[in-house]
């Protein structure tokens, strides 16, 4: 080697920086869960769908400046962290009142798949740690010495879209072993259905907790 250092190209070391955030526990991946466990593999993978959708809205805002706007208006990014927190903490909460909703795991779903894709967007347009990755880090990636921003902003994209899918796929892949596991056993349908809600809600105030400090 000569003794030279060979500097890693940018775009991988933005895709692993891109799978540490999406691999990490959060409101995303608790929809995904919660989704396939309640409804199925089909709504799961709805679910997923709507992330990617919802990840490349963020990409998109990231672009045109709307995530440094957030970053500017304190209050405005704050009531983002706060909606996000709780919508997550009321699905969680539904569980636990309810945990009858995965009482009866059968082939008809509790929603219709369209309303799981809706809501997989509105998740993760509500998720703060994706607000803060794409305002610390995504604009780091921006380089206007290395060809057109559109390209650029068109292949960090793709690398966001399939690295959810291949993550979020997983969980699916996982949630809906499990959902299978638990037919003809009411009793322990209704464990796990506390369980996430549980997880929902801890999920929701850890977010807000870690945003919280970032900002």
């Amino acid at each position: 080697m000569g003794g030279r250092l060979v500097a890693m190209d940018p775009s991988w070391l933005f895709a692993l920086l891109v799978l540490g955030i999406i691999v990490m526990p959060g409101m995303d991946m608790a929809y995904v869960l919660s989704s396939t466990l309640v409804d199925g593999r089909r709504a799961g993978a709805a679910a997923v769908a709507g992330l990617v959708v919802g990840g490349m809205v963020h990409v998109a805002m990231s672009s045109l400046g709307i995530g440094l706007l957030l970053q500017l208006l304190p209050a405005a990014f704050n009531a983002l962290l706060v909606a996000g927190a709780l919508y997550v903490a009321w699905m969680g909460w539904s569980l636990l009142r309810h945990p009858g909703s995965l009482g009866e795991v059968g082939d008809v779903p509790s929603r219709p798949t369209a309303q799981t894709f809706l809501r997989a967007i509105l998740t993760c347009l509500l998720n703060p740690k994706a607000y803060v990755f794409m305002i610390a880090v995504f604009p780091q990636f921006m380089r206007p010495d290395q060809g057109g921003l559109l390209r650029q902003v068109l292949g960090l994209g793709a690398i966001v879209a399939v690295t959810q899918a291949v993550v979020y796929g997983s969980v699916v892949a996982g949630a809906a072993g499990l959902r299978r596991c638990l037919r003809g056993s009411a009793a322990r349908q209704v464990r796990v259905a506390r369980s996430v809600g549980g997880l929902l809600i801890a999920t929701a105030a850890w977010t807000l907790w870690q945003s919280w400090r970032a900002v």
